[in-house]
């Protein structure tokens, strides 16, 4: 098993590290980045504490870019399918690609009141790299979830600088998990939550396909968390200090490089709800659960040049792999975000505290189900 596998490059463990089980195979990175091309970067406003300041803080909060084809790409589009499966949340540019199948530029993930900075920081990037010029257009995707229980989110401290460094950095290779970049503020389950990231390889058609899966995890209660297969929600302490009730959102990114058509990868992002509820969560009435599904596949045939346009394909038959592989990375990218995390002290001295990980692993040793069998 890789390195990777099992702790973030700042050496933050990830749950395959507790010997948490899960199905399908790995790419070498176990993260969204195995997916040749993708870059993701980061950028993280940790400051202030005590009392709730509006403006000032404290903040709790930044900015997650990924470009799907890195920063030599963005002048390509990709096939792209969108679903929301509860929709108290925002992604921009989510009609456009319900129009036309196709995903233009970098997706930027923040908090709620911010997505407009993004969104907008995003376009003046473009612009700066030579990829909006004169008069050209673009519709970017930005989406978020909210990190108002830990993070000033009324004080707007998402500026556009903090964006253009978050795209900047954004980096092929091992990721960090956690309380980074959009995700920082963020409580899942009840525990703290943030970033979280996992791939799939498998063979489809005599072909070999990897499928990575990013999410921006902030939803759920205590009570449905349930890791494979074990609800151990229910059996951990009432007593640890966090945000009661489900609530929050789930932003989910699946990059793949299959060669897959608008309605295939629309297909893709339905399945990528399964995994949300491998994982207990029941898109409540509160949470903005919107999932976008990506093919880097294809390149030459997105331009728009007026001539017929040829693209590679899978039939509809072989998906089903693919659709499994998408449930799980999902799952896992979900259980990394808890994994790699730790406590947070926020705005007005709230608490989140980590998934305590020693009970996770006695509660998943007692229900047989540690992948060492232990």
């Amino acid at each position: 098993m890789s390195e990777y596998h099992l702790h973030t490059p700042a050496g933050k463990p990830r749950a395959r590290s507790l010997g948490i089980p899960f199905d399908g195979a790995p790419g070498p990175l176990n993260a969204i980045t195995d997916v040749a091309g993708v870059a993701v970067g980061y950028h993280t406003l940790i400051h202030g504490e005590g009392a709730l300041r509006i403006g000032e803080g404290p903040v709790r909060t930044g900015v997650t870019a990924i470009l799907p084809r890195g920063g030599a790409g963005l002048k390509t589009a990709c096939w792209a399918g969108v679903h929301s499966l509860n929709g108290n949340g925002e992604m921009t540019g989510y009609i456009w690609i319900q129009e036309t199948g196709r995903q233009e530029g970098p997706i930027t993930l923040t908090t709620t009141h911010s997505v407009g900075t993004a969104r907008d920081a995003s376009l003046r990037w473009l612009v700066r790299q030579g990829v909006l010029p004169d008069t050209s257009w673009g519709l970017p995707v930005a989406a978020e979830t909210y990190d108002g229980f830990l993070n000033d989110c009324n004080g707007f401290h998402v500026r556009d600088e903090h964006v253009f460094a978050a795209l900047d950095g954004a980096r092929e290779g091992p990721l960090e998990e956690g309380s980074v970049g959009g995700g920082t503020g963020m409580t899942l389950y009840g525990f703290k939550g943030g970033s979280g990231s996992a791939s799939r390889v498998l063979a489809v058609a005599g072909e070999r396909i990897t499928v990575g899966a990013f999410v921006q995890a902030n939803f759920g209660s205590r009570e449905q968390l349930t890791i494979a297969g074990v609800p151990v929600g229910r059996y951990l302490p009432e007593d640890l200090p966090g945000m009661s009730g489900e609530q929050g959102s789930i932003i989910g990114v699946v990059i793949t490089d299959a060669p897959l058509l608008p309605h295939q990868l629309q297909r893709l992002a339905r399945r990528m709800g399964l995994g949300v509820g491998r994982s207990g969560a029941v898109a409540s009435h509160g949470s903005g659960d919107i999932f976008l599904a990506l093919s880097t596949a294809n390149a030459a045939a997105l331009g728009d040049e007026e001539r017929v346009q040829q693209a590679r394909f899978l039939p509809e038959s072989t998906l089903t792999p693919l659709f499994e592989a998408v449930i799980q990375a999902m799952d896992e990218a979900i259980v990394n975000a808890l994994v790699a995390n730790e406590t947070m002290v926020g705005r007005d001295d709230h608490r989140v505290v980590a998934m305590p990980r020693k009970s996770v692993v006695e509660l998943l040793r007692r229900h047989g189900r540690l992948a060492d069998g232990g």
